[in-house]
């Protein structure tokens, strides 16, 4: 049977799920460190930021960590699963206009990066969670069929979710010798990555149906 069009698949336990952020090294290693992800001074509040249950999809994101400075080192966030559902709850779809912007809606997400700069306008700063569903990828960073989820917190919702991380922990090692593997043995299976601690088991992580039906899911 093919699976779901729109899922979200994990790794999980009976009280936390694991979601994944990349971020520059400073920031990186003051989380780890202090198990707090704003330790550093450089991380931002103010801007929304991604996280994805997906591990290849993080891959793709951040091209295995070499993708660029800014995402030079992978951090796997543990949260309770009553608080991650609970910024799901809060979620409104990419493309739903956010009810905090002056002009009627914000339709495009931002990321956890610098600003643009948008002359001679004021720019609108997303005061909700965003869902946004894109292709599920494996972890050669292929396209699969069906998607997976990518949550955006705004600097509103942002101290809740620091709050409600449980664990920090640094998978960039991780990364980069899955990317080591998969040029040297191109031929190394899905199971083979997994039996060497490289691949995590990620189930479907089931759903309310009303809050399916507020993701989009069906």
């Amino acid at each position: 049977m093919a699976p779901p069009h729109r899922q979200i698949r994990a790794q999980y336990d009976d009280e936390t799920i694991t979601v994944y952020q990349a971020y520059n090294s400073t920031i990186a290693s003051a989380a780890v460190a202090q198990q707090q992800l704003d330790a550093s001074p450089h991380f931002r509040t103010t801007r929304m930021t991604w996280i994805k249950p997906s591990w290849a999809w993080m891959l793709y994101r951040c091209g295995y960590s070499y993708k660029d400075p800014g995402q030079e080192r992978v951090l796997a966030l543990k949260m309770r699963h009553a608080d991650f559902l609970r910024l799901l709850e809060r979620g409104v779809l990419s493309h739903a206009p956010d009810p905090g912007s002056r002009n009627g809606g914000v339709t495009t997400a931002v990321s956890n990066l610098p600003e643009a700069r948008t002359s001679g306008q004021e720019r609108q700063k997303p005061t909700t969670v965003r869902i946004q569903w894109d292709p599920e990828r494996t972890v050669r960073l292929e396209k699969l069929d069906y998607r997976s989820i990518q949550i955006g917190i705004p600097g509103s919702h942002m101290a809740e979710f620091i709050a409600a991380i449980v664990g920090i922990e640094d998978v960039t090692d991780k990364a980069r010798k899955l990317k080591r593997i998969l040029d040297e043995s191109p031929g190394v299976t899905d199971q083979e990555l997994l039996d060497m601690g490289l691949v995590p088991v990620e189930r479907l992580f089931e759903l309310p149906d009303d809050l399916q039906k507020t993701l989009g899911m069906v």
